[in-house]
């Protein structure tokens, strides 16, 4: 099987060459194609290229036809009639250039005579800067060079290495990264001070140059390998003394290590030349992540240092913190005997932590006591608590690792009712770019020589109702007036910044608002609830988030208009810090669909509309009227009712035997239009109750139609707007609301009435009996002749009706003169039974239909 495939392998490839030969052959058939001098020709020089038909190879029919052409790649540079044709070429670029001839028998077809290739080149350079170096003690000999400019043509790089003892070594390299080559000799070390001399020679078809002989010894050649197996140990687990450990090789005779902290950028390098292979560090920070590296040589004058070995990186031992703790503590009134304190520290940096931190420990103290009064252990970095309002205390607060603790901070926290030093005048704050925040404030006035330091806070501001961001803060000197904050500081943010002036115990601040870079908000605030309340229109909305505030918020805008109106729409700016989320406007007309939507404004601009909310103020309430179901209850609907005679009677009957309208403002009747004109036309129409009830009907006038209300079994419904403070069940009959039309005829505004039907007949002043008000009236008022009602029966408002009817009196009495001052006495008038009685509810803006109502009830019974 093997055979076989070798035979065929060994057919194949002769099959191949005689196809490239034939082709070659077949390539050259009709004549050739000559170069003179060469081939090969240096830059700038000159060739003879010429092209000769074979016998009988020309145009078929008449040899005087042949036309023989020269082509340059693809341009035509010559072209002769006949067998011959010969043409010198010059100023050839470097590289290889292609010539074809050709016959061309007619003018649309040319036959391939031949064709030929001029490459052009120079001579190689000198290579330049030859070294050899050998790579450990049992390594081989490398030697490199510079070649020098590219020669273009095929160049050929021989390295020669002659020793001791007559030995040679040779090895050669071609190609255009020939520049190296590893003899694959060892030098040994039992001849150290031998010479030994390389040679490097380039060669090509136009010549060829040797560089500069290069002699060197073994000391000088052999570069030992990087050290290994590179280890640290610290004595009693103490950074006070580390021994840094590692591997070489034997004839090693020098190390240099260099080491840093990976948060370093820069090296510290030491020679390690007391002890091999060893060597102590004694100032290494402790709780510090590290890398080392080393490196060796052979001879203190001679060779070249081996490559840096690979690092160690290993964590220090901890120690015991060092330093304090940077704490700032801020103070809050609770109440007349209380405060809190909130204490915040920074952590520590590395080089004072010296350890992983595990707790903070912090200790509260009543100075004139001198008895501890708390401690606390916590692994955060905040503490607070509550504290008496008077008297001294001292916080101490320190941070413990596994080895041990700090120094402790002491925080002195003087009665919060005491003085305190003026704060900083004219605190500003402007932004300097993305990330960065400029403050500036003035000195305390006179108490600017007591200050001792100025620490400038600062907090991101979050959404109402978000996690409290962290507090950031920073200590500068009495003499600046200025600081630059730039920790935790984001684009588009806002930030709350405070300014104290601190002298011993005593400090006094101000604070001010302002962010990085700003624009105008993203997004308007988004409107989740619009509602009615006492009259005007109370709007929440959602605070825009924080992402989309892109700066401090100034105010928020309401903007509301007319549905489907073209009007400039109406506006209510609300500064932002006193907004709470909500706001009411007064300015809405009932029964009107209005829109409304909201804008958010930063010093950078107004935001774009929020979402768009359509809202209709109603305007109205609902009145109740008591029906106790044992009486029927007629209203009697006149058919001439645009009468105003009939108006006015039957109104003073229906006040009669309900409460006040339910209305927003109740009118003054006293000072009402139809109070003043009542005398007059009283005067002209008088008319007694009894004969309204029972022979007003005429033959001039349509029959009466009598209805009667029929009362279903449901819970009824109290709707009351206008007034908040609505009376419970039991409290009497409930308040009425009434239209504009029925305004004036209202139990308010009506003046008193004349005549009230008794068991006999007999007429009372309804009016002058329900408005009295006792002994303690006011001068000008009249008191009632019937009897004083309780105080919490009584009217609100002078000259009104009571609110509870139930006291009215129920029995005769007799007609006297109003002006008499007559004794107390108890008499009780009941219109309707009071276990009997069911609120009915009606809407003030329907109208009541004959669906509610049953015909049938024969007369009004008092």
């Amino acid at each position: 099987m093997a055979h076989t495939v070798g035979g065929c392998s060994l057919a194949l490839i002769f099959i191949i060459v005689l196809l490239l030969v034939k082709a070659n052959i077949d390539a050259c058939k009709r004549g050739d194609v000559t170069v003179e001098p060469s081939h090969v020709i240096s830059l700038g020089s000159a060739v003879n290229i010429s092209c000769s038909l074979k016998p009988e190879q020309g145009c078929p029919q008449y040899s005087s036809l042949n036309r023989l052409i020269l082509y340059k790649v693809n341009e035509k540079i010559n072209l002769l009639h006949g067998h011959f044709l010969s043409s010198q070429v010059t100023d050839l670029p470097l590289g290889t250039t292609v010539f074809f001839c050709k016959l061309a028998c007619s003018k649309k077809k040319e036959l391939r005579i031949c064709g030929a290739e001029i490459s052009v080149g120079v001579v190689p350079e000198q290579p330049q800067n030859l070294s050899c170096i050998q790579n450990g003690e049992r390594g081989t000999v490398n030697c490199t060079w510079d070649r020098g400019r590219d020669t273009h043509l095929y160049t050929t790089y021989t390295l020669q290495l002659n020793g001791p003892k007559n030995l040679t070594w040779q090895k050669q390299c071609n190609g255009h990264y020939c520049d190296h080559l590893d003899l694959g000799v060892n030098l040994i070390p039992e001849l150290p001070e031998s010479s030994y001399t390389a040679k490097v020679t380039a060669t090509n078809r136009l010549g060829n140059a040797s560089s500069f002989p290069s002699t060197f010894t073994f000391w000088d050649i052999v570069r030992p390998l990087p050290p290994c197996d590179i280890r640290i140990k610290c004595v009693n687990a103490s950074v006070s003394r580390c021994i840094l450990q590692w591997s070489d090789e034997g004839l090693v005779l020098l190390n240099r290590l260099r080491y840093r902290p990976n948060s370093s950028g820069s090296w510290k390098m030491v020679s390690a030349t007391n002890v091999k292979g060893r060597h102590d560090l004694l100032d290494l920070k402790p709780f510090t992540e590290y890398e080392f590296q080393i490196s060796s040589k052979l001879h203190l004058y001679k060779g070249s240092w081996s490559d840096w070995s690979e690092s160690l990186r290993t964590q220090t031992p901890e120690e015991e913190p060092t330093g304090t703790l940077d704490v700032w503590y801020m103070k809050q009134h609770i109440d007349y005997s209380r405060q809190q304190i909130s204490l915040f520290w920074k952590n520590m940096s590395l080089s004072e932590a010296r350890g992983k931190i595990l707790h903070y420990r912090v200790t509260l103290q009543e100075v004139a006591g001198g008895k501890v009064t708390l401690q606390n252990i916590t692994e955060h970095t905040s503490w607070t608590w509550v504290i008496p309002r008077t008297g001294n205390w001292v916080v101490t607060v320190s941070a413990a690792n596994s080895k041990g603790s700090s120094l402790t901070t002491r925080i002195n926290i003087t009665d919060l009712l005491g003085p305190g030093l003026p704060a900083p005048r004219q605190v500003s704050a402007n932004s300097k770019g993305v990330d960065n925040i400029m403050v500036t404030w003035e000195p305390p006035g006179k108490a600017a020589p007591a200050v001792q330091e100025y620490v400038v806070e600062w907090r991101e501001l979050h959404p109402r109702g978000g996690t409290q961001p962290p507090l950031n803060w920073l200590r500068t000197t009495p003499y600046n007036v200025s600081a630059l904050i730039s920790e935790n500081i984001k684009p588009y943010s806002c930030y709350e910044i405070s300014v104290y002036a601190l002298s011993g115990d005593q400090r006094g601040g101000s604070s001010i608002r302002a962010n990085s870079k700003h624009k105008a908000p993203l997004s308007g605030p988004h409107i989740n609830a619009i509602s009615e309340e006492k009259g005007s229109v109370l709007i929440s909305w959602n605070e825009v988030p924080a992402q989309e505030q892109m700066g401090c918020l100034l105010h928020y805008r309401i903007y509301w208009k007319e549905q489907d109106s073209n009007s400039q729409p109406q506006l209510c700016e609300i500064p932002y810090r006193v907004s709470l989320n909500s706001h009411s406007i007064d300015s809405l007309q009932p029964r009107v669909t209005y829109v409304l939507w909201m804008t958010a404004l930063t010093a950078a601009g107004e935001s774009p509309p929020g979402n768009k909310r359509e809202f209709c103020l109603e305007g109205k309430a609902s009145w109740s009227v008591f029906v106790a179901p044992s009486i029927c209850i007629a209203v009697v609907i006149v058919g001439i009712f645009s009468m105003r005679y009939f108006r006015q009677k039957v109104f003073v009957l229906l006040s009669a035997l309900r409460p006040q309208w339910c209305s927003k403002e109740i009118p003054d009747p006293a000072n009402s239009t139809w109070a003043k004109k009542y005398p007059i036309v009283e005067e002209k129409t008088q008319l007694p109750l009894d004969r309204l009830l029972t022979d007003w009907p005429n033959p001039e006038e349509p029959e009466t139609l009598v209805i009667t209300e029929v009362l279903h079994q449901v819970t009824p419904v109290f709707r009351h707007p206008c007034h908040p403070n609505w009376p419970d069940k039991g409290q009497g009959v409930q308040g009425h609301y009434t239209s504009e039309e029925d305004t004036g005829y209202s139990a308010s505004s009506l003046p008193p009435s004349k005549a009230l039907i008794a068991e006999t007949g007999q007429l009372v002043d309804l009016y002058k009996m329900l408005g009295s008000r006792g002994p303690d009236s006011k001068p000008g008022h009249l008191v009632s002749p019937l009897t004083a009602l309780p105080v919490d029966y009584l009217p609100t408002h002078e000259g009104y009706l009571p609110a509870n009817i139930e006291y009215l009196p129920s029995h005769e009495v007799p007609i006297t003169d109003p002006l008499e001052e007559l004794e107390p006495q108890h008499i009780s008038l009941s219109v309707f039974p009071s276990s009997s009685l069911h609120p009915l509810t009606f809407s003030c803006d329907k109208k009541l239909t004959l669906d509610r109502l049953k015909m049938g009830c024969s007369s009004l019974m008092l």
